[in-house]
């Protein structure tokens, strides 16, 4: 059986040369930072909506953007992905 095509826009987005190091250090750092933002914005709405639970989740996105700016660190991934 045939695997389905991927759609353009995801095309795009998977275009890493896996026996380049750069490359994958340069895709691993844009995808870590751009979940990080994410993890922001949800952070940003929920301070703005007064949910019952709102403070719990919060510190919860918190430490998952710890976590991800600390594995940036520790794989030297800061400033883009190269070292």
């Amino acid at each position: 059986m045939d695997k389905p095509a991927l759609p353009s826009y995801e095309l795009a987005s998977r275009e890493v040369k896996l026996d380049h190091h750069d490359s994958v250090r340069h895709h691993v750092h844009q995808q870590v930072r751009s979940e990080v933002e994410r993890l922001e914005r949800r952070i940003e709405t929920l301070r703005l909506v007064k949910a019952p639970h709102a403070a719990i989740m919060i510190s919860s996105y918190e430490r998952m953007i710890d976590r991800k700016k600390g594995f940036l660190q520790n794989w030297d991934l800061r400033d883009g992905g190269f070292s």
